[in-house]
């Protein structure tokens, strides 16, 4: 019992905080009978209480088990440490992510998440790298690194449709993370009325949420830490005039990034070769700093802080070599027949007959449907004769069937179809009716899961456009959106504005049929006979044994692709040796599909139009066929993507078919002649700029015109003129200039820096061994057995109840994994190697790592019933250390925070701390603690003056927190205060200029408007619109510098000492027993060391090696040794452990922890030994793999005879 008058400033206390020894801080009365007490908590936290007389029977001092009595048990002291080391393991392991997920990154991967993005606090991002770079591996890793360090709980994912279901599965297998898959049984059975309030990791479909107000309206009550936005170019808007036009996805775009606090968009085509609209784009980040229409012309803006792109032809592996192979195109360019000739001409005079007549339409969003329609019948007849037939067949029988229902419905009489809306005289316009196309189900125009028959108005609104025009919709449709968008509108959309017009249109195309059908049953095709060649005569088409290689052909049209199919199964004498995918094939068929294609030898080729050409990885191939030509040139690279992505190892080749006779196909040739001769001076480079090249007029334009004009010479030389601008080395140069203000470059030094960096995180980590080393003993203390399998792997056939339930109540506190402990695991591993065995049939393990629930409940249980001894101090012998000094070590916890937010931690840092008896300090490295063993009770006697020593019983704590206060304290918080002043002070400047200009705009319009008025001019503006526009914008700019001034504010918290031991050499022990091998020279000990470094260091530079003394930075060894390059390649560096051991010493002691580094370094690992004899030394000696296994968790270090290791030894020279 404590009376209240007897609780102090600094006293440490029980019974304030359940199982918690607390630190007062002051007081302050209340009256005589109550107390308001201020006290610190174990973990630095500070908290109030009022206390009365009826809580003075359960406080009392800390008297038995007093802070820093070190009368604590040593095993429940180190089991303590190291559960609150795993609990706050991403402070020990900056790489977390990395070490607990199913991936091996690459070096491009690791600068994009822990140098680009997780750095910036809040994030707003575009992650722009290349196709095929593994943005998902880079997106995966941010989320699993935000989610342990308990910077995001609720993250949403966003992708096109066809992509949502990969992304559930490899963040499942990759990461280990549940993502539930948004769909309309969740809306059905949602118990609050808002489905994303329910579940906190939501994958979700962009159409399903763009399309839905309702949706929105529910998104819009919900917050969240992360959105990621995959193939985010698709959230797009452009202007018309000085009016912003935004897609649906665009407004849905602007809605995630209000409701979110980090914002990651993820496209690989980010610009669009018109910088305005890119400024569009960058506005979903910032809408601020990319206010509006700039006013002063062309503008580049600088987007350095906010995007990363890096091309694949600058991406390397950690050996220095290019991480993609070379790619390479070649045009096939091949003659129509006479009977191919004629049609072409035919179809083309038709389409431009009907462009003219299209060009006098008055309805805009009618005028762009209908030459949307005829481009695509141009297409179709570059594509195939089957497909120019089935299209004008089809074509002639819709507008049959119309004119007979317009005559019908003129008559009075009802139309055949029941919604259909008719001709009337005095309206002029023939309106679409609901179409699907004949050799298509219900299922396969399906979006989501089934889809009613459109209008292709309806159908154009249903895609997001503001002018509801056929070429608006495919400009923001994903390719299997376009698919069936061209199908609703190129069979039936007509410039024929009366019945006249209607019927001599008919004529035409019935002759046009006949004309198409003639040469279809010629079997004269060109094109095919092309492709024939190409497979049975290229040499590279073929294996080593004549086999059929694996091949992808792209075709834009559903007919061409049947059509290709049977020709193709036919070549090839097989039915089941062909595969394809459309946009009709169910997601499902279509992953089985992909499967067929990567892992059946029965299947060589794949016939696909553009739905695949969108997360699809198809790398077991490298050769692809365009046997259709794009006119998008950003689907060219999306389509070569399929195939020269991660992974693989072959050059990839490319054909591009070309008819270079017809008027588009001359544009083709021009643009693949000059991409190859630029492909040679600039690399592959130019296919990753493709879609920004044509700035000035798309390449669709471009050849749109060919088909319209292409008979006047001036026109085709104005094409030609163009086309070279455009791939004019100089302008691709530019392009790659402006993309290089964003870009990242992969050089050997960087990617030497970010080895090292993985090196000395691998090191830090909290490796598996030591994972599992305390799983094992804080498990058996709460009841639970672990049981070996296969190799790496366990079984544990029940967790106790006691577990089960701390993981049902930490849940709602932390929820950093979303799947609960479980009551049996048939197969965990620490291991990620050891998650799949390469065997068939083989069942996964679940991976235990520091934030897998079991681990979590399991440190939490331990931490409640062992924290005490942290605070109490426990006494630790040294094994290793033969001097007499003790020391005293502390475990210090330091946060950087919010100032406007607190109780928000931007960045931590945890570090061990020495302090010996002259009040020396030291950093002890990142576990000492490992290396470290109880005092045990027979020798407690021998140490009692070291425990009534002046020096112990002094403050200690202050002196370690003045350490800190001084060593780690300011440069942490330098570092986070610097990296945040300058992203806040960038984006201030660039808010405050843009928004400034625009105020300034308005105020001369506002001038001058004035003056107008005065001098009686009409104006279209008035001046109470323009004055209100000034004050929302000076409003805008206010409200926002005053937010960024704010974020721009971070505090140091003061550091928190967490735990302390006294840590008695081994060598006082021996000297009080009197038994030798203790030494009292500490400055003799120091010698040797240091001969033995400068032996070692000069036989590495001897070699050539660059050299590096990283002993200071406890990473595990002493010297990193950095190999010249072998044969453009980066050697693997060398991980130098070195003992000197003065002559005449027969062992070597290691520690538990210089152990566990050489097991995990492996190969890098190189034990040195350096006999020194005064001022001369032997050696150095080499051991590679010295350590066979890893020790108990009880040991903490081995006596490794010296003699043996020397047998084993090798000259520096040797080692390989």
């Amino acid at each position: 019992m404590l009376k209240l008058e007897h609780i102090q400033k600094n006293a440490a206390l029980t019974g304030l905080e359940p199982g918690q020894v607390v630190r007062v801080v002051t007081t302050e009365p209340v009256g005589d009978n109550a107390l308001t007490v201020y006290y610190k908590t174990v973990d630095g936290s500070l908290r109030e209480r009022m206390l009365f007389r009826s809580d003075e029977s359960s406080l009392s001092l800390a008297e038995s088990g007093r802070p820093w009595g070190f009368d604590a048990d040593g095993e429940a002291f180190k089991l303590a440490a190291e559960a609150y080391r795993i609990n706050l393991a991403h402070l020990f392991d900056p790489m977390m992510a990395v070490h607990t997920s199913n991936v091996q990154p690459l070096p491009h991967q690791i600068t994009a998440v822990y140098e680009s993005m997780l750095p910036r606090q809040p994030l707003r991002y575009v992650l722009a790298d290349d196709p095929g770079a593994g943005k998902t591996i880079m997106a995966g890793l941010l989320i699993r690194e935000l989610l342990m360090r308990a910077d995001a709980k609720r993250v949403l994912i966003v992708a096109p449709g066809s992509l949502v279901e990969q992304w559930q599965d490899e963040m499942a297998e990759k990461f280990g993370l549940s993502f539930t898959l948004f769909s309309r049984d969740q809306i059905e059975q949602s118990r609050s009325g808002n489905p994303f309030d329910e579940t906190d990791m939501l994958v979700a479909r962009v159409d399903q949420l763009a399309r839905s107000e309702e949706l929105q309206e529910k998104l819009a009550l919900t917050r969240w830490d992360l959105v990621v936005v995959d193939e985010a170019h698709k959230l797009s808007a452009s202007y018309f005039g000085n009016q912003v036009k935004k897609t649906k996805r665009f407004e849905l775009g602007e809605l995630l990034g209000s409701i979110t606090r980090h914002f990651l968009l993820m496209t690989a085509t980010p610009h669009n070769g018109k910088e305005a609209d890119f400024r569009l784009f960058m506005s979903l980040l910032d809408s601020d700093r990319f206010y509006g229409k700039f006013r002063d012309g062309a503008h580049k803006v600088d987007v350095t802080d906010l995007m990363r792109r890096m091309v694949k032809e600058d991406l390397l592996k950690f050996d220095g070599t290019p991480l993609f192979p070379e790619r390479r195109a070649y045009t096939v360019n091949y003659r129509l027949s006479d009977q191919e000739a004629a049609l072409y001409t035919a179809v083309t005079d038709y389409v431009r007959t009907e462009f003219d007549r299209m060009d006098k339409l008055a309805d805009g969003s009618r005028k762009g449907n209908v030459g949307f329609a005829l481009t695509a019948l141009q297409r179709r007849l570059a594509s195939s004769p089957e497909a120019i037939y089935q299209s004008l067949k089809r074509r002639h029988q819709r507008l049959s069937s119309r004119l007979e229902e317009e005559k019908l419905a003129q008559r009075g009489q009802r139309p055949a179809h029941e919604g259909s809306s008719h001709l009337r005289s005095d309206a002029g316009s023939v309106h679409m009716q609901p179409y699907v196309r004949p050799d298509t189900t219900q299922d396969d125009a399906a979006l989501d899961r089934t889809v009613p028959l459109r209008t292709a108005e309806a159908y154009c609104q249903m895609l997001y456009c503001v002018a509801e025009s056929a070429w608006d919709a495919a400009d923001a449709a994903s390719a299997e959106d376009y698919e069936q968008l061209e199908e609703a509108v190129v069979d039936q959309a007509t410039a024929a504005q009366n019945l006249q017009e209607l019927e001599a249109e008919i004529v035409i195309l019935q002759g046009l049929v006949e004309q198409a059908r003639a040469v279809v049953h010629s079997g004269c095709d060109r094109k095919w006979e092309e492709l024939s060649s190409l497979l049975q005569d290229t040499p590279d088409m073929r294996d080593e044994t004549g086999l059929q290689r694996k091949l992808i052909i792209f075709t834009e049209h559903r007919d061409t692709l049947n059509y290709l199919v049977g020709k193709i199964r036919g070549l090839l004498g097989s039915e089941e040796a062909v595969v394809q995918i459309h946009g009709g094939v169910k997601r499902e068929d279509r992953r089985k599909v992909q499967e067929l294609f990567r892992n059946d030898p029965a299947v060589r080729v794949m016939l696909a139009t553009d739905a695949a050409g969108e997360g699809v990885n198809l790398q077991n191939a490298h050769l692809m066929v365009n046997y259709d030509l794009p006119w998008n040139p950003n689907r060219l690279e999306q389509r070569f993507g399929r195939i020269h992505r991660i992974g693989q190892t072959e050059v990839c080749h490319l054909w591009n078919m070309v008819a270079a006779e017809t008027r588009e196909g001359a544009v083709f040739l021009r643009l693949f002649e000059k991409l190859e001769k630029e492909r040679r001076a600039l690399g592959g480079r130019v296919f990753d700029i493709l879609g920004e090249v044509f700035e000035d007029r798309p390449l669709q334009e471009l050849l749109i015109e060919a088909i319209r004009y292409g008979e006047d010479p001036a026109v085709r030389a104005r094409l030609q003129q163009k086309v070279e601008g455009a791939l004019d080395a100089e302008h691709i140069r530019e392009v790659i200039r402006r993309n290089a203000l964003c870009e990242e470059v992969m050089d050997e030094k960087r990617l030497f820096a970010v080895k090292e960096e993985m090196e000395k995180a691998e090191a830090r980590k909290l490796q598996p061994f030591f994972i599992r080393a305390f799983f094992r003993q804080a498990f058996a203390q709460l009841g639970g057995e672990l049981r070996a399998r296969e190799m790496g792997r366990y079984e544990i056939t029940n967790v106790p109840a006691a577990i089960r339930e701390r993981d049902r109540q930490i849940s709602g506190r932390d929820c950093r994994q979303m799947d609960p402990v479980l009551r049996r695991y048939e197969r965990v591993c620490f291991e990620k190697q050891y998650i799949r065995l390469n065997r068939p049939g083989s069942a996964m393990a679940s991976l235990v790592h520091p934030s897998h629930p079991l681990m979590q409940a399991v440190t939490d249980l331990t931490l409640e019933r062992h924290r005490n001894a942290l605070k109490q101090g426990a006494v630790l012998v040294d094994p290793a250390d033969m001097g007499l000094t003790p020391k005293v070590m502390f475990m210090v916890d330091h946060a950087v925070r919010e100032g406007a937010e607190p109780g928000y931690d931007i960045s931590r840092r945890m570090q061990f701390v020495e302090i010996d008896a002259q009040g020396r300090t030291t950093h002890a490295g990142w576990a000492p603690h490992l290396d470290l063993e109880p005092l045990p009770a027979a020798d407690q006697p021998l140490i009692a003056d070291i425990l009534a020593a002046p020096w112990i019983t002094c403050d200690l704590e202050q002196v370690a927190l003045a350490y800190a206060s001084r060593e780690v304290v300011p440069g942490h918080f330098d570092e986070v205060r610097l990296r945040r002043e300058a992203a806040v002070d960038k984006t201030l400047s660039a808010v405050h200029d843009r928004l400034v200009k625009e105020i300034n705009y308005w105020e001369d319009r506002y001038l001058k408007l004035k003056d107008d008025l005065a001098a009686g001019k009409d104006v279209r503006l008035t001046l109470e619109n323009v004055r209100r526009t000034i004050d929302d914008l000076t409003a805008r700019l206010e409200a926002r510098q005053k937010e960024l001034k704010t974020m721009r504010h971070v505090v140091s918290a003061t550091p928190v000492v967490l735990g302390g031991a006294l840590v008695i050499p081994a060598g006082l022990l021996l000297q009080r027993k009197g038994q030798p091998g203790w030494t009292a020279d500490s400055e003799a000990r120091a010698r040797v060391e240091q001969v033995a470094m400068q032996a070692v260091m000069a036989a590495e530079q001897a070699l050539g090696h660059h050299v590096m003394d990283v002993s200071a930075q406890k990473c595990g060894w002493d010297i990193t040794s950095i190999l010249q390059p072998m044969d453009g390649r980066m050697a693997p560096s060398r991980h130098i452990e070195v003992k000197g051991r003065a002559k005449g010493q027969t062992t070597i002691t290691v520690s538990r922890n210089e152990i566990i580094y050489g097991l995990n370094q492996a190969d890098k690992f190189i034990l040195a030994i350096v006999l020194v004899d005064g001022d001369g030394y032997e050696g150095p000696y080499y051991v590679r793999q010295p350590f066979t296994q890893e020790p108990d968790w009880a040991e903490t270090g081995k006596n490794l005879d010296l003699g043996q290791l020397l047998a084993r030894a090798v000259t520096p020279g040797e080692v390989g």
